[in-house]
């Protein structure tokens, strides 16, 4: 964190979000699309700070922070102003968000960062994680920031509000890459061109399964291997980066799968280890010296 920042602050990470699949099920009469994504959490993301105070304030810092636009239309303060919305009297202070996530990625930064704000206020006003009015602002808030709220690997469905009981996977250690490319959400969805929602896909053996008994690494691979993300397609066609990022890892030694992220343009590649993926990181800052790599952990 900044040096800046008091000693005092209660500091909240914001991990990385990423979406293993991504399923779409269809668009629905108000134009939004219903999906269906086994959604997983990054030992990296940025990080928040918070110090109390009578005003709500907040400043962005950190190497990603010129990409992170308008502080008004920031997502930390949208969502400390719809639980202010909702609960009397919340007190409130000032955020410092370390941004370090690309923006604009597939890496749901700003919605992570905007539930470690409502994390970090529940905390200051004892108010208890699971408070419906906690949701009830997550959701008004932004799609994704449901899903980061108790950031677990979980089944998201409908357009983010709909929560399976948390995965238990194992750890997966990955490679995440951006090749420095931004990508409208909007954008991808209007190049898939998804037909009108006909129904739903009832949930799999390997939901029940998987929340009462952790898989092993080969069976999660497996699975994931055997569901896609449909924007995949749409967004390479938008951005030939993303066909570039994802080949680059699937040369790499030791990649067993690559996938885009949410509606991209960042991707992951997974490994058998830690060290693995830490080894396929170095060539390929080399080759890439431009590009956003970080080994890591998903999944826990």
């Amino acid at each position: 964190m900044p040096t800046s920042v008091a000693p005092a602050a209660r500091v909240e990470p914001a991990p990385a979000k990423v979406n293993l699949t991504l399923r779409v099920l269809g668009r629905r009469p108000d134009g939004y699309h219903e999906l269906e994504s086994l959604v997983v959490f990054a030992a990296v993301g940025d990080g928040l700070a918070f110090m109390p105070g009578r005003s709500l304030g907040l400043a962005v810092r950190g190497p990603t922070a010129d990409a992170a636009g308008d502080l008004i239309d920031n997502l930390v303060l949208k969502a400390a102003r719809a639980l202010i919305e909702r609960i009397e009297g919340l007190k409130v202070g000032r955020f410092v968000l370390s941004k370090r996530l690309p923006v604009a990625a597939g890496l749901g930064g700003g919605s992570t960062d905007a539930a470690a704000a409502l994390r970090l206020l529940a905390r200051h006003n004892r108010i208890a994680l699971d408070d419906a009015r906690l949701m009830a602002a997550a959701r008004a808030t932004g799609a994704d920031v449901p899903v980061c709220l108790d950031p677990q690997p979980r089944m998201m469905r409908g357009i983010g509000e709909v929560l399976s009981p948390p995965w238990r996977l194992p750890g997966l250690p990955a490679l995440l890459i951006n090749p420095r490319v931004s990508v409208a959400t909007k954008d991808v969805f209007a190049a898939l061109r998804a037909p009108p929602l006909a129904g739903h896909r009832a949930p799999g053996l390997a939901e029940e399964a998987w929340a009462a008994q952790a898989p092993s690494r080969a069976d999660v691979i497996d699975f994931v291997s055997r569901h896609r993300n449909d924007l995949e397609p749409a967004a390479m066609s938008l951005h030939p980066a993303i066909t570039q990022a994802l080949a680059a890892l699937r040369a790499l030694d030791g990649c067993a799968l690559a996938r885009m992220s949410g509606s991209g343009a960042s991707c992951f590649g997974l490994f058998d280890s830690n060290r693995a993926a830490a080894a396929a990181a170095r060539p390929l800052r080399l080759e890439h010296p431009q590009w956003w790599i970080r080994p890591t952990v998903l999944g826990r």
